[in-house]
């Protein structure tokens, strides 16, 4: 087993567990148990919990990015982007959804995870072919975190199996973001002159407790 494939079992195991018994009560040695795995590469790949969460998101992004930018404008790259993303909490449902409950009572957790998704972020831009450098990049990045929490807030409560109204919440935002600032269709380039009171944010400030 390769150390992909040995994250993947582990990380599945801990979230398993989470499922079962809450987050707070998972550990990473248990996990390890679970999936029968030496305990002693557990502690080498995964020292914390909180490690192990880092890797689940970076896990998360390589999924969102291995099938490449589609074609068409800004926003249906991000859509289908993100829409990947969204896949990966998927596959955890259950163990992603007592994370998120056990955030409120772990702000270190929820802190950690909100830098980790902002980061992720500017990664998912990079990936549907929009600048994330420069010094608008980090306001891109923030911006799309917004949009990202929008869309993990209706997935936390889309029962459905094509997750429709996950996707129709992140359409939503989307189109929100690019009606107000029109920040996608501009790649965050600066706008005209005759628009220069825009301003590449949302007015609301991101959620870290809801971060995957």
């Amino acid at each position: 087993m390769d150390d992909t494939e040995f994250d993947d079992a582990l990380i599945s195991a801990a979230f398993r567990l989470a499922a079962d018994r809450g987050w707070a009560k998972t550990s990473v040695a248990e996990a390890a148990r679970l999936a029968g795995l030496p305990l002693d590469r557990a502690r080498r790949r995964f020292a914390s919990k909180q490690m192990l969460l880092l890797r689940f998101g970076s896990r998360a992004d390589q999924m969102a990015l291995s099938l490449g930018p589609a074609d068409g404008p800004n926003r249906d790259r991000l859509f289908d982007i993100l829409m990947h993303r969204i896949d990966a909490l998927q596959s955890n449902r259950d163990g992603v959804l007592a994370l998120f409950k056990a955030l409120p009572a772990d702000p270190c957790t929820a802190a950690m995870l909100g830098a980790a998704s902002l980061r992720s972020m500017a990664w998912m831009l990079e990936g549907a072919g929009i600048s994330a450098g420069g010094l608008l990049g980090p306001l891109r990045a923030k911006g799309l975190l917004v949009v990202w929490l929008a869309t993990v807030r209706a997935w936390t409560s889309d029962t459905g199996e094509d997750l429709s109204h996950t996707m129709a919440a992140l359409d939503s935002a989307l189109r929100r973001a690019e009606q107000v600032q029109g920040w996608i269709d501009r790649g965050g380039r600066a706008p005209a002159t005759d628009d220069a009171g825009f301003d590449p944010l949302p007015d609301a400030e991101p959620d870290v407790s809801a971060a995957g």
